[in-house]
This record gives structure tokens, sequence and C-alpha cells, in this order.
């Protein structure tokens, strides 16, 4: 990028440029993504089948915010549980209302919450609000969190929840004031670990199946099967291509990548075959 006459750095890229064709991308085994387009996620209607929906659980209410806002009482208040938006087409197939109970069975399990039938979210398309739910077994926060009992057999887990919030004494008197008992539904956990195959963050969005509860089935139920989790893990790492087979420096990433704390350039050396240290050439190209 040049400004009067003096050519300066525009963009922390290999060229300088905010890049439309990314070099980094084709000389670390993607060459097919170099350029944007449009890519068929997990959760692309195509991938779901006739009964399938994607769940949005990066989807929040806008009130409250992880747990950065956990302990703002006066938010607790205005949102405090986390229905399951419900497009009403879906809903009248389901034969469900707002209100009812349904079950979100994910890859590795389910949970049981309410449903909330609006036109505000997309047929076939579902949401639940995350940064609720919390749950402790024992003594711990009252104003936000529910008292849960855990149940284990194998790789086979569950929780229930025992009881919600309610008022309480305090030092602070508002606590005395809660009018609420619902906490909401700990969704997460149902959630198996998704590794995006490039950057390796967290693919969120879940393939699921939403029908009404079944018999037996209580608000905030949860089940999850551990060995599916690892399973549908190992799954998702056959999609990656190793630095080891692609790298065209002899690092384990790109160097150029911004990062909050950078490591010592070292650190991006590949193994050596048959040993520990760096490959040979030690330092990429490029310098420190």
């Amino acid at each position: 990028v040049e400004v009067d006459g003096v050519v300066r750095r525009g963009f922390p890229t290999p060229s300088g440029r905010l890049e439309f064709w990314s070099s980094t991308l084709a000389a670390w085994g993607w060459p097919e993504l170099a350029v944007p387009g449009y890519v068929r996620s997990h959760v692309h209607r195509s991938k779901l089948g006739e009964e399938g929906m994607c769940l949005i659980s990066t989807f929040r209410l806008p009130v409250q915010i992880h747990t950065r806002s956990a302990n703002a009482k006066w938010l607790n208040e205005i949102a405090h549980t986390n229905p399951l938006w419900v497009h009403p087409k879906d809903a009248a197939r389901m034969g469900v209302g707002t209100g009812d109970l349904v079950r979100v069975e994910t890859r590795i399990g389910h949970f049981v919450v309410k449903a909330w039938v609006t036109e505000g979210i997309h047929p076939g398309v579902v949401a639940c609000s995350h940064h609720m739910g919390r749950w402790k077994t024992g003594d711990g926060p009252r104003q936000n969190t529910a008292t849960v009992a855990l149940h284990n057999e194998g790789s086979g887990w569950g929780m229930k929840q025992k009881r919600g919030t309610g008022p309480f004494r305090s030092d602070d008197p508002d606590t005395a004031r809660i009018w609420w008992t619902d906490v909401g539904v700990h969704q997460n956990m149902t959630f198996p670990v998704q590794p995006d195959p490039i950057s390796g963050a967290h693919c969120w969005h879940q393939a699921v199946r939403v029908s009404k509860a079944a018999p037996g089935d209580r608000y905030g139920d949860i089940s999850v099967d551990t060995a599916k989790s690892r399973a549908v893990f190992r799954e998702w790492l056959e999609f990656t291509r190793s630095a080891t087979g692609h790298s065209p420096d002899g690092t384990r990433r790109p160097w150029w990548l911004l990062r909050p704390v950078r490591p010592e350039r070292a650190a991006y050396d590949l193994p050596r075959a048959g040993g520990n240290g760096a490959t040979e050439g030690g330092t990429p190209p490029g310098g420190p």
C-alpha cells in the first residue's frame, strides 16, 4: 500500500495486501479454499436428512454475555432461562406449542428444554441461548444456578435438575425478592468436540433432531455418551491435513498469523524425523 509516495504495509498478510487469493492456504495444503467461496458445512440442509435440523448454539439473548454478566442480578431478572426457538411450521409438525417440553438430540446425547414458538427463526433451524443453564451438585451460587444430580454408567452420563433458584437471605436484600425458579438448561454438555480442520476452532453449530419430549423426560434432563463423543472427535480429526505432510517450510503453522502471545520462533519448528528438536533448516524463511 503506497501512501504519499511511501510504501506502507497495510495488512498483516504475506503480500501486505488484503488478499483475495490466499497464498498461505494454497501453500499449506488447502488450494481448493485459497479463493473465497461457499462451503457446505456439517449443518447444510443437504447433510441433515429429512428430520434433521440445525441448532444455533452460539445464539444468545442480548441481555446476558457469558459469565461476565452472571452476577448481574437485574439482568438475571430480565433473562434467566433459554427456551428453544422453533418456527411455527416445525412446531406444528412436531405437535408442540410454547412451553411444551421438547427433546433435542445431538450425535452424542440429548437435552430436554421448553419450546418457544416464534416466526423469528427460519424453518428447519432452532436456537437455544447460551450463557444459561449453570448447575451445581451441592453448595454454591444460588441466584442463577440449578442444583442437579449426576449419574454415570459406563461411558454414559446423565443429569437431572433437583431444583432451580428461589428467594434466599443474604447480605443483599434483593436475593429475598427473587420470584423466578427457572435458570435454563445446560446444553453445551451434549455437543461433541468438532475442531475446524484448518483453524482448529470449535464448530459450535449442531446437527440435531427435535421431537416432543419422551415419556419420563423432565425439564433440564441431560444425557451424554462420552464414547460417542470421542468417536465424533476422531471423525473430525480425519478432515485435517497434517503440517508434517503439507508445511512448505518445516514449521507447524504459518508464522505471520497474529496471536495474542507469540511463542519463540523455534517453537514453530516441526520435530526432526526420528527425534526431537527443529527440522533441518531451523528458522523458517523470512527471519525472526
